[in-house]
């Protein structure tokens, strides 16, 4: 199995769900950085989701980009980014990793080229923000075929059609998004038929399925699992803190702490 199908099935037997803090990588540089993914995991986190800084974001509202930018001004490419991986995989080897990225950071160096390498650096899925689940085909093979698992985003206006081709298609876990619109701490709207996509993302047999977008408080990891979510992902709140402990990284990493400490606590019946 999968590290992620390995994370979901141990969870499922004690009765808790998951906990996802998603971080921009070499955000604000590369050592404070795996500081604070190690603070993430020694708090709680039952997977990674990382995202490489990029200069045109899709999805991400402006404490996103604001991420993207400082480790873009910083000098953090590509490359940086993959030997970060390399370094959190050597020191947490069963930590499920998942990537969420734009699709020209694939296409240009090539899926071949941009999945062989995720494989050495020891990545387990990747979702591709930009990529319309139309399109799944020009990357799904050649991701498999490096033991990468395909992610896919649950929009909120996706139709019965749509749903299936998702659960066809998704490995690892299914991104359910709460709302249309960008990522932000702030605006934590939830689109009001949640539960009606939960149930057919799971009588479609799905991926476990993790809601994402506007994630800030221990109550809504709750409201979530409620839904019948298999746990959530919280990346502008966490980002947020980052950025407002830019000169102080030792209250960074208390705050962080506290945050996750929270955030984990909630999946737990």
């Amino acid at each position: 199995m999968s590290r992620f199908d390995t994370l979901f099935q141990s969870l499922k037997a004690k009765n808790e769900g998951a906990f996802v803090p998603f971080v921009t990588l070499c955000d604000p540089d590369f050592d404070r950085s795996f500081e604070i993914i190690e603070t993430l995991i020694a708090n709680g986190a039952d997977a990674l989701e990382l995202g490489f800084p990029f200069s045109d974001p899709l999805l991400d509202g402006p404490v996103i980009q604001a991420a993207n930018k400082r480790a873009l001004d910083g000098g953090f490419s590509t490359d940086s980014c993959f030997a970060l991986i390399e370094k959190i995989r050597t020191k947490y080897p069963e930590m499920p990793i998942g990537l969420l990225l734009c699709a020209n950071l694939v296409f240009v160096p090539t899926q071949e080229a941009f999945f062989k390498r995720c494989q050495k650096a020891g990545v387990d899925a990747v979702l591709i923000a930009d990529l319309p689940i139309l399109a799944a085909e020009e990357f799904v093979p050649t991701a498999k075929a490096h033991g990468i698992q395909p992610v896919f985003i649950c929009p909120p206006n996706a139709d019965e059609a749509t749903i299936s081709r998702i659960a066809n298609l998704t490995e690892g876990y299914t991104y359910l998004v709460s709302r249309a619109g960008v990522t932000s701490a702030e605006n934590q709207s939830h689109a009001g038929n949640l539960d009606t996509l939960v149930e057919s993302l799971k009588r479609s047999n799905s991926a476990p399925i993790l809601q994402g977008f506007g994630i800030a408080k221990p109550e809504q990891v709750k409201e979530a699992l409620a839904l019948g979510c298999d746990g959530a992902i919280s990346g502008s709140a966490i980002v947020k803190i980052i950025e407002r402990n830019l000169d102080n990284q030792a209250n960074l990493i208390r705050e962080l702490s506290a945050f996750v400490s929270e955030m984990k606590a909630a999946t737990r019946s």
